[in-house]
């Protein structure tokens, strides 16, 4: 209600017979009225307003002024309700502003066509990225999807057996490869490429004890290699064989000794085309008296006579990655297959890892994987994948910490401690890049994990691509040590 309706609502004339001072002034007024008619028009207007006066002084005294809040909440009552004003939206949050770029050094040549991103691992965001959605060749950088596999279908402490079963021909033994490609025909004691390795010496002289202890037993003269544990192809079609005969990758066999290394001791040496026969002979000279060696398959439910286990795969997975050990890589991806079901041969790698991958939940579409080691071209996996995994590997999610601890580290441990890796400027970043290197004919790539100089945690993944030399290395390193300097300010520009 407004203020004219309140007016109106007071009883006619109240306020005025109970007020004496109005009524006095009425009466003079009407007496002077009286007197002087020239005044009469304007007088008529005067004791208007001196009624209505009076009326509002008698509403003001018979009503009361009420208090103050009182008041307040009347006049909200009776003033019209304005519409509310739309808020704003909230104001998005500021975007920091990146200013250390790295555009002149991602410009090498030397890095060919350059894949690479980089992750701040803390926040997720992504700092820097070229083509990092592409799948690509990995090289050895595979290795890392390898191993991450291998600890979540296999565990840190799977170890793989090979064994001796009684033959089911009279004076033979079965020789039955479980995939320990790093069984060694160096001598109990002494300690070749593979650390913490079985000998052949010591699974010998178990068979000799078991078949000696049974009086029926004729003389052991005949011995069965039976690596089927393995399927298909020993050597992977995409492979260049001068892997093989420059002594980085051998065949892939369910039995062999040594890597199938001419040299037991050294990580670089030439491979046979028969790693099956070369364990058999050396395990028939370690037995003594065989006469006869031939490939084939063990009895069902056959007797056993010995039987010895390879390192854990926390130590393979050490060994594949620190020094970028290719056949433990393929031994490793060949388990994982058979453990997930997937088959036993080559085919059946990219179903197997790709399910030991599965539950670190990060995406896997697009990747292709043909082999263990990263040898192949027609591997793909984009580096957009590896910043994310090596966020649950900075983490130490699950056993990804086996992972981690495995790394080459820049200027100390494995193959980013050579000499010609983080060298001149780029040392400033020892100690600091902890990454698994690749490198293969059309490709070099560096992935891992990054402690900025601002002490930003990065993860990263360098991929140099095409005509390259071996000075896309030094071209790589200077990228990283670049992504170190810049930290979280580092610029996608």
């Amino acid at each position: 209600m407004n203020e004219r309706m309140d007016e109106a609502s007071a009883p006619e004339g109240a306020s005025a017979s109970t007020d004496p001072a109005s009524s006095g002034l009425l009466g003079r007024v009407r007496a002077v009225l009286g007197a002087h008619r020239l005044a009469t028009a304007i007088g008529a207007g005067v004791l208007g307003l001196l009624i209505l006066g009076g009326g509002a002084l008698a509403v003001g005294a018979a009503v009361r002024t009420p208090p103050a809040p009182a008041r307040v909440a009347a006049a909200a009552a009776s003033t019209p309700t304005a519409e509310p004003r739309p808020s704003p939206d909230a104001v998005a949050a500021a975007v920091a502003l990146r200013t250390c770029s790295v555009a002149d050094l991602a410009a090498d040549p030397r890095l060919a066509a350059l894949q690479a991103q980089v992750v701040n691992a803390g926040t997720g965001e992504v700092l820097f990225d070229r083509g990092g959605s592409t799948p690509s060749r990995t090289a050895s950088v595979m290795k890392v999807l390898t191993s991450a596999a291998a600890l979540a279908v296999l565990g840190p402490d799977y170890r793989a057996t090979t064994t001796v079963v009684k033959g089911a021909e009279p004076g033979t033994a079965v020789l039955v490869g479980g995939g320990d490609v790093t069984l060694s025909r160096t001598p109990s004691g002494d300690e070749g490429v593979y650390p913490g390795a079985a000998h052949l010496d010591d699974l010998a002289a178990q068979v000799r004890a078991a078949w000696d202890a049974d009086p029926s037993n004729p003389p052991l003269t005949r011995l069965v290699l039976d690596a089927s544990y393995f399927g298909g192809e020993e050597w992977q079609p995409s492979w260049n064989l001068k892997e093989r005969d420059d002594g980085y990758m051998s065949n892939i066999a369910a039995l062999m000794v040594d890597g199938d290394r001419d040299d037991p001791f050294s990580n670089t040496s030439f491979r046979s085309d028969d790693p099956v026969g070369r364990a058999g002979q050396a395990f028939a000279d370690e037995l003594g008296g065989i006469g006869t060696i031939e490939r084939g398959t063990a009895p069902a439910g056959a007797a056993q006579l010995g039987a010895v286990s390879s390192p854990t795969v926390a130590q393979l997975v050490d060994k594949a990655l620190v020094v970028s050990d290719n056949t433990v890589a393929e031994m490793l991806a060949r388990l994982v297959a058979i453990e997930t079901g997937a088959g036993n041969s080559f085919d059946a790698i990219n179903a197997g890892v790709l399910q030991g991958l599965a539950g670190y939940g990060v995406d896997t579409s697009g990747i292709v994987i043909v082999d263990g080691s990263g040898l192949s071209d027609d591997n793909a996996v984009p580096p957009a994948y590896l910043t994310r995994l090596f966020q649950k590997i900075a983490a130490r999610e699950g056993q990804l910490g086996v992972l981690l601890d495995g790394l080459p580290i820049a200027g100390e441990r494995g193959s980013l401690s050579y000499d010609d890796r983080f060298t001149g400027d780029n040392a400033v970043a020892d100690g600091q890049v902890i990454a698994k290197t690749g490198w293969i004919d059309t490709g070099y790539t560096l992935a891992g994990v990054i402690h900025a100089t601002d002490g930003t945690t990065l993860t990263f993944a360098i991929y140099a691509l095409g005509d390259v030399s071996d000075d896309a290395k030094q071209a790589i390193d200077t990228l990283a040590t670049g992504f170190y300097r810049c930290g979280a300010q580092l610029s996608n520009r």
